[in-house]
């Protein structure tokens, strides 16, 4: 059977979802460093990106929402944004945006997109203070849930069906968590109430404070271990890809 969706993984909560003729990207995140934190990786060619047609913003934290990364894929690109949100992107030159809140439906590059809840604190330090957070359901051949930011809550149980993927966060850019946050037990325990067919564990390895290799060398691999541990205990059923950034994962219909 042919792929009807490919997901790319482009490091930590940037992911190209690719369903039918649309390409959609996550929380884009394409440059080298982002003020004290910097890639494990080289960022991310926006040349070899090649054409995005819409954008998924979970939520205005900076590791989520790159203005200069928004740049580089074009000012009138249509981004799809949390509730109370708009206004900060027009001042910034992005009025193509359309708010979703959780339970709301839109449509992005002629797919449809609809915003799901999550928890995860608003916060300054490292944000811009403005908006709410959510995940999104993209609903094409395949359905595939992006978590964006949040923590386990029990909603996650309904929160939707015959899932093909989920895009999960399983850790961070540090040596600790903050609330808001899956760690590797979490996210396994998120997989046991959304029981998709494929697991993408995302948002962690990617990014970490100058040092961090010498400091925390775990951080570039210990979560996708714990994370795929875990999975294999509470959601043995659910095949778990860890991808590298720049590695797909081809996705046939059910």
């Amino acid at each position: 059977m042919p792929s009807r969706a490919a997901i790319t993984y482009g490091g930590h909560a940037t992911v190209l979802i690719e369903m039918g003729e649309a390409r959609l990207l996550t929380d884009p995140l394409l440059r080298k460093h982002l003020l004290f934190v910097l890639r494990r990786h080289s960022r991310v060619d926006r040349d070899a990106l090649g054409r995005v047609d819409g954008v998924l913003i979970s939520h205005l934290h900076r590791d989520h929402l790159d203005l200069a990364s928004l740049r580089m894929i074009g000012r009138s690109v249509p981004i799809v944004a949390p509730p109370e949100s708009a206004e900060f992107f027009a001042k910034h030159g992005f009025e193509n945006v359309t708010e979703l809140s959780p339970g709301e439906t839109g449509t992005l590059a002629g797919v449809q997109v609809r915003a799901v809840e999550a928890k995860h604190g608003q916060g300054r330090m490292f944000g811009y203070g403005k908006g709410g957070a959510v995940g999104y359901v993209v609903e094409g051949p395949v359905r595939v849930y992006c978590a964006g930011d949040t923590a386990l809550f029990p909603g996650m149980q309904g929160l939707a069906t015959d899932l093909d993927v989920a895009l999960l966060p399983i850790w961070g850019w540090g040596p600790s968590l903050g609330p808001g946050h899956l760690d590797p037990e979490d996210a396994a325990r998120a997989l046991e109430m959304l029981q998709p067919r494929f697991a993408v564990p995302v948002h962690w390895g990617t990014l970490a404070p100058l040092g961090a290799r010498r400091m925390w060398p775990w951080l570039f691999e210990r979560p996708a271990r714990e994370f795929t541990e875990w999975a294999r205990r509470l959601a043995p059923e659910v095949e778990v890809r860890v991808l590298q950034p720049g590695q797909t994962l081809q996705v046939d219909e059910a």
